[in-house]
């Protein structure tokens, strides 16, 4: 199965288009349920954090002064993913930085971004809410580090992206769960979801 890059971002706030920045990314290669390469790093946007969102992610002012510049990260973020797909938890959030951020450096956003926290919300109705670290831990999934970190929060959607596919394979007799299907499903209403997989089948 080609790669697919799952990528978390920290940030000052809620939304680029309010001047908010990012503070930190990270993004992990996956190919099949295996992690196969990383990539993150702090970056100085030249932009104050709050200190709620000090408190709520660790990172602070200090730790982003001394971090590379966000142009120079975000190039190489730009490079690392190259032509793979994405994938993040809530991922029109991170959509939003990554297009925003690469904009500041003359780079395209193309990829598609499939969501788990949709594809989540699709498959997994009974799991008590469909924040990241409450569906790692209905799924039983090993935590990787402190949240509202980036890589740590990038390898938990890593791991749930893997139980979704897995459960997709296992539920709808689809032998990869490629990305493509990632799209159709979270397109889908929850009710609709087997008939989406039909369709993806019969097209493919």
């Amino acid at each position: 199965m080609p790669p697919i890059a799952v990528i978390d971002f920290e940030t000052t706030g809620l939304s680029p288009d309010m001047g908010d920045r990012a503070t930190e990314v990270a993004i992990v290669l996956v190919e099949g349920d295996q992690i196969v390469d990383r990539f993150q790093s702090l970056m100085n946007a030249g932009v104050r954090i709050s200190p709620f969102i000090e408190a709520f992610t660790g990172i602070s002012n200090a730790m982003v002064a001394a971090a590379p510049p966000a142009e120079v990260v975000m190039a190489e973020a730009s490079r690392f993913v190259g032509r793979a797909p994405m994938v993040a938890h809530n991922a029109s959030f991170d959509r939003r930085f990554w297009a925003a951020e690469l904009a500041r450096v003359g780079h395209a956003a193309p990829q598609p971004f499939a969501c788990t926290l949709l594809l989540a919300r699709r498959l997994y109705p009974e799991a008590p809410n469909h924040k990241l670290g409450s569906l790692a831990a209905f799924h039983g999934l090993p935590s990787s580090g402190r949240a509202h970190r980036a890589l740590a929060d990038a390898e938990m959607a890593a791991a749930l992206l893997g139980c979704i596919q897995r459960d997709l394979c296992q539920r709808y007799a689809v032998a990869q769960a490629h990305h493509a299907l990632l799209l159709r499903v979270q397109q889908a209403q929850r009710q609709a979801v087997p008939a989406a997989v039909r369709r993806y089948l019969e097209a493919a």
